[in-house]
C-alpha cells in the first residue's frame, strides 16, 4: 500500500510538469502533406493537405478530450489506474484511424501498425496512411502518443524508434500464441 501511495504521489508531482499539446504551425502541417505526397504520384495533393491537416488538428483534439498533461508513460499509468479516460497508444491509433477513415480517401489508405515488445515488454500502435494496397512499410506513421499528444510523423521504414508491424499480423501471431499455451481454443 506504501508504494502505492508514493507511486501516486510521485505522479501527481509530475503532473504538475506537463503541458498541453501546442497548436500546429501551417508549416508543419504543409511539410506533413508534402510528405504524404511523396508516397507516390498518384496521391491526390488536396487529400494529403486535408490528410496532414486533420493529423494535427486531431492530435491536439484528443490529446483535450484524453486530458494529457504528462509524458505518455505517466499518462498510460494513469490512465491504467483510472485517473484518466483515455490515451493509452492504442487508443490514439483506433481514434485517429476511425477520423481519417470518415474521409473516405481514394488515393490514401488508412492502416494501423504495432511495433512488438523490444523495450519494457510494451507494445506500442499507430495509425498510419500509405497508397491505396500498399503496405505499412510504404506509408506515413502518424503517431501523436509518443510525444504526448504532439504529432510525430515518419515514412515507416525511416522510424528507427519502432519496430512496425501490420496489425493483423501482429494479432494472428498473438493468437497462435494464445492457442499454443492453451489460453483460448479455436473452433472450426
Amino acid at each position: 500500500m506504501r508504494l502505492w501511495a508514493s507511486l501516486l504521489a510521485l505522479i501527481v508531482l509530475l503532473s504538475a510538469c506537463g503541458k498541453g499539446p501546442d497548436v500546429a504551425s501551417r508549416d508543419q502541417v504543409a511539410d506533413l502533406a508534402a510528405g504524404i505526397r511523396a508516397l507516390g504520384p498518384g496521391v491526390d495533393p488536396e487529400e494529403a493537405a486535408r490528410a496532414a491537416e486533420i493529423a494535427y488538428s486531431w492530435s491536439a483534439h484528443l490529446a483535450r478530450e484524453y486530458e494529457i498533461v504528462d509524458p505518455p508513460l505517466i499518462h498510460n499509468t494513469k490512465v491504467n489506474m483510472g485517473l484518466k479516460p483515455r490515451g493509452l497508444c492504442w487508443h490514439w491509433a483506433e481514434d485517429m484511424e476511425k477520423r481519417l477513415r470518415q474521409e473516405n480517401f481514394q488515393t490514401l489508405e488508412v492502416q494501423r501498425a504495432i511495433a512488438t515488445p523490444e523495450f519494457l515488454g510494451i507494445d506500442h500502435s499507430t495509425a498510419l496512411v500509405s497508397l491505396p494496397g500498399g503496405t505499412i512499410y510504404d506509408g506515413m506513421v502518424l503517431d501523436p502518443w509518443r510525444n504526448g499528444g504532439r504529432l510525430f510523423w515518419s515514412p515507416t521504414v525511416a522510424d528507427t524508434r519502432y519496430n512496425w508491424r501490420p496489425q493483423a499480423e501482429v494479432h494472428a501471431e498473438k493468437r497462435r500464441e494464445m492457442v499454443a499455451r492453451g489460453e483460448i481454443t479455436v473452433t472450426p
